[in-house]
């Protein structure tokens, strides 16, 4: 299998070069050539579903979820007869990045090694991603890691679970500016062809093709411990990992729709339900992973309905960029609502006082999208994508409890944080980056 950029003018790679590349040279985004169908019969273990959909090394897949506190790596658990929820935090840093990030991590590391080369990871975070991406980095030799996140706009649990890891490799900067700002200065460091070469530059946000591969399974075996075809709803921010499930849906996964829940930065579900996409400022909410304008994983999406047509991908994404609104085609399959902050208080509440659940607010958004749009009969399966301990002012401010604190979290909440704060300019960056780094 090889792998082609959303824009059509970068080489074609194969899955380590993509891996490793992360962003495509010409600003798009790799993807699959083909696509694999699933068998008749799949196995039951998650690592061996895993197995079958990513046709990797089943010793990696072992050992990377070997890491996680549950047997089944992304467990179901019931709340009513219509609702699921498949709960995805059961990794290092409780969010649903580690089902990923520690497969990414070892599978870079390995190839690295193979070819005795090192990598800068340059990663933009909105909270999550860069814990996990940490947790992915660290006692990997061939891996350095900078992490950008913004500054005041993490919850104080999120940036504890990044600034308190004193590793060499490891390397924490706040932005004074948004997500989206981060997400800005990560890809015009990929821009730079200098810098990127000088650096050697790798990706761990979900630009980079092994990370929506590596979700893809767990919308296998949750749509499989429901034992028939089955809808998901997805609190969405970059659009990864409601991706993923497209994904799944066209390797023969019985999905039946894809929902997606946002918060007030509601650009996607305004794009569902209009066809424009409108980027508008980004507001502050109590799911804070999700305070994203700029959704880079859409543009693959974007690519397929365009029948992969890198030209005509490339004109549109640029074109947003410039104006901030353009059409863009849409698939029926996606279904979206949007759930504001006093809505995803109140679904807290409601999901703890009727089944004694503990939700975090993204989860909350996807049980308050799945309420808001699930048809009669219909199965639908939420994504649980954080622990409640990692949002406690929500959950406190919904149920008037405190979420019970795992020990690998409480280690890092008495942690002594070090990051520095620079400006949203991407010259000051670039010159931290390379004194911060240095490849060999």
């Amino acid at each position: 299998m090889n792998f082609v950029s959303t824009r059509g003018r970068a080489p074609e790679l194969d899955f380590a070069g993509a891996l490793l590349e992360g962003l495509a040279r010409d600003g798009g985004l790799y993807v699959p050539d083909a696509l694999p169908k699933l068998p008749s019969e799949m196995p039951s273990s998650y690592v061996d579903v895993a197995a079958v959909v990513t046709e990797l090394d089943i010793a990696v897949l072992r050992d990377a979820y070997a890491t996680f506190d549950h047997p089944d790596v992304c467990p179901v658990a019931q709340l009513d007869d219509g609702v699921w929820v498949q709960e995805l935090w059961h990794g290092p840093t409780l969010a649903f990045k580690d089902v990923a990030l520690q497969l990414v991590g070892r599978l870079m590391d390995a190839e690295l090694e193979r070819r005795g080369e090192r990598r800068t990871i340059v990663v933009a975070t909105s909270g999550d991603t860069g814990s996990a991406a940490i947790a992915a980095c660290v006692g990997r030799a061939n891996l350095e890691i900078v992490v950008l996140h913004p500054e005041g706009r993490c919850s104080d649990v999120q940036r504890k679970q990044m600034t308190t890891v004193h590793e060499p490799n490891v390397h924490n900067i706040a932005i004074a500016g948004t997500f989206d700002d981060c997400q800005d200065l990560v890809k015009g460091m990929f821009a730079d062809e200098v810098f990127r070469d000088e650096l050697q530059l790798g990706a761990m946000n979900s630009i980079n093709w092994g990370r929506v591969l590596a979700q893809i399974p767990y919308y296998v075996t949750g749509q499989m411990a429901i034992g028939a075809s089955c809808t998901f709803s997805v609190p969405t921010g970059n659009f990864g990992n409601v991706l993923a499930g497209w994904y799944a849906r066209r390797i023969g996964a019985a999905i039946d729709r894809l929902m997606i829940g946002t918060n007030a930065n509601d650009i996607l579900a305004r794009w569902v339900s209009t066809g424009a996409l409108v980027a508008t400022d980004v507001v502050p909410t109590w799911s804070p992973s999700m305070d994203i304008q700029v959704s880079s994983n859409l543009e693959r999406l974007l690519f397929e309905l365009l029948d992969r047509d890198g030209a005509r991908t490339a004109e549109l994404m640029v074109r947003f960029r410039e104006v901030g609104s353009v059409e863009a085609p849409r698939d029926p399959m996606f279904a979206a609502a949007s759930v504001d902050d006093r809505e995803t208080i109140d679904v807290i509440r409601e999901v703890y006082e009727r089944y004694g659940y503990l939700a975090d607010p993204h989860t909350a958004v996807g049980i308050g999208a799945a309420w808001k749009l699930r048809r009669d009969g219909e199965r639908v399966v939420c994504l649980s994508t954080a622990h409640p301990s990692k949002f406690p002012d929500a959950v406190r401010k919904a149920t008037g409890i405190d979420p019970p604190i795992p020990d690998r979290l409480a280690a890092a909440l008495g942690g002594e944080e070090e990051y520095e704060t620079l400006d949203n300019d991407l010259d000051a960056v670039k010159a931290r980056v390379r004194a911060l780094c240095r490849v060999t």
